[in-house]
């Protein structure tokens, strides 16, 4: 049977719940054991998908096609574990399941009520899918106290009880702020919010700590006192320079071997941090460092491009240099500023995203790119948009655009069904928006002699996706006479997939999101590949 670790916050929000407990779970890996991580959060939205970046950070992806909170691309990225659709659930989703059984009679006439139908739903899912592991690690969004969180606070403590008290164990993680004014490290805060969690019938096993410096002994023990929690279980857990130290800093204070003493459980094998400290190194004392321009619409609000962020710096990884990341909004990029912004940039990135905001800039940023022989690597909708770029200015198909953003000119991207049924183009409407959307992993077959397959060296990759139009294979031919070639289709051939220019150093379109398949521990060989040109560049 499977051990559950119940991670929850106090104080304020953003703690690093996340990082914590993926750490966590490399860190018992390392030690010999197979471990699962989830995600319960409060909101009522179904899922994160339609929620705004700037809100919300980036929409994570699965391989069975979620769409999931950004900590699942914390969880995936330390593990090494692909997360599922049975490992995030959103208050919407419960609601929403419980009240179609209420509608389907299946609680034959009953009051339905948060307890027990509720909680209970919640439980389902936690324990669900999970026989083959030795832990089960669950973090609960929000903070203790938000109206949001109390049905999953309840169902955790429901559910701690129904497997024994002995086969799960309460984290809390909790602020312990400096006051600069007073020169004064402050405890309160975590007391109020233990206070908080043990009044809801909760006792956490272990604190940790975050501060922004090292917290003296003596706090400790007023934590552990105050909180009835032993000072072997207080873990401090300072500001680190890059979230890789993480599981460095929590091994130092023994979070892995107190929550195996908890369990009554040895350590299989000696942990192994040398691939991390090899990675805080590059990243923190490398000189050496490589300029690319991140350009979109969601650039204000770092979490946006979370994945983005951590795979780049991944192929900074993998080429021993470090990543200099220049974020411009493409909606304020004039065209007048375009070469003076950059002057010194060695690789440009379009990422993915929705809508007509923006698009102007970008495709003025792939027209430099395109011209001045820039690495540059266009992920979903910055392919689309490079394609755009070279049917107007290379194809002279000045009108060329995407009806997603423009329902006149010529759809040279659009709904599929807009442009193919039958071998006849047909139109589309509103109605089918979600239909058309790809979610999750699908196959590309990639094209010989190409320079994707000498990168991926496979004929047959598999990639995440999450859009909705499609690049028009029937412009094939043109494109490809003219230099741009479709070197990754999907297996059918109807849908192309990645695309390049045969007369450009390195240059690079994709209609999939690489960024959520890279890991610290072993980049992704398109964003390998995509700093090295970008550290060869001159």
């Amino acid at each position: 049977m499977a051990r559950f670790i119940f991670v929850t916050g106090g104080v304020v929000s953003s703690l690093g719940k996340g990082l914590s407990s993926a750490s966590l779970a490399y860190l018992l890996q390392s030690r010999g054991y197979k471990v699962r991580l989830r995600k319960l959060d409060p909101y009522l939205n179904i899922d994160p998908g339609t929620m705004s970046p700037f809100q919300h950070g980036e929409v994570y992806v699965t391989d069975d096609g979620a769409e999931t909170d950004l900590d699942l691309g914390h969880y995936e990225r330390f593990s090494g574990v692909s997360a599922k659709r049975s490992d995030n659930i959103t208050t919407g989703m419960i609601y929403n399941d419980v009240l179609k059984k209420e509608r389907k009679g299946k609680y034959l006439g009953k009051t339905v009520q948060v307890i027990p139908h509720i909680t209970d739903r919640i439980k389902e899912f936690i324990k669900n899918d999970s026989s083959k592991e030795d832990f089960v690690i669950c973090e609960i969004g929000g903070i203790v106290g938000d109206i949001e969180s109390l049905p999953f606070v309840e169902a955790i403590r429901q559910f701690a009880n129904d497997i024994e008290k002995k086969n799960a164990l309460f984290i809390h993680l909790t602020l312990v702020p400096y006051l600069k004014s007073s020169d004064e490290i402050k405890t309160k805060p975590t007391q109020h919010s233990v206070k908080e969690l043990r009044s809801i019938g909760i006792q956490p096993d272990i604190i940790i700590c975050r501060s922004e410096r090292p917290i003296p002994l003596e706090h400790r023990k007023k934590i552990s006192l105050f909180c009835n929690v032993d000072i072997k279980n207080v873990i401090e857990t300072v500001d680190v320079k890059t979230i890789y130290e993480a599981p460095i800093s929590f091994f130092k204070e023994k979070l892995d071997l107190q929550v195996l003493n908890y369990f009554r459980l040895k350590s299989k094998r000696p942990v192994n941090l040398t691939p991390w400290k090899k990675i805080t190194k590059i990243i923190l004392k490398n000189k050496k460092q490589v300029n690319i321009a991140l350009i979109g619409k969601y650039v204000e609000l770092k979490d946006a491009y979370k994945s983005l962020d951590e795979a780049l710096t991944h192929g900074g990884i993998k080429n021993n240099v470090k990543i200099n990341l220049l974020r411009i909004d493409s909606e304020k990029l004039k065209v007048s500023e375009i070469k003076s912004k950059l002057r010194n940039i060695s690789g440009i990135l379009i990422p993915g995203g929705f809508g007509k905001r923006g698009t102007e800039g970008k495709i003025e940023a792939i027209k430099f790119a395109r011209m001045n022989n820039i690495p540059f690597l266009g992920i979903c909708y910055g392919m689309q948009m490079a394609i755009i770029e070279f049917a107007r200015n290379k194809l002279k198909l000045k009108k060329a655009t995407s009806s997603e953003f423009d329902k006149k000119g010529l759809h040279i991207i659009g709904l599929i069904n807009e442009w193919t049924k039958d071998g006849k183009k047909i139109k589309g409407t509103d109605k089918d928006l979600g239909g058309t959307m790809r979610l999750g992993s699908y196959d590309a077959k990639l094209k010989e002699n190409s320079k994707i397959k000498k990168i991926y060296k496979k004929n047959i990759i598999k990639e995440r996706h999450r859009h909705r139009y499609e690049v028009n294979i029937a412009y094939k031919q043109k494109f490809e006479k003219n230099g741009m070639e479709f070197s990754g289709l999907s297996p059918d051939g109807e849908l192309p997939e990645i695309i390049e220019l045969r007369n450009h150093p390195w240059f690079i379109g994709v209609q999939f999101h690489p960024e959520f398949k890279s890991r610290p521990l072993a980049p992704h060989p398109l964003f390998s590949s995509f700093i090295k040109a970008s550290k060869n560049h001159k």
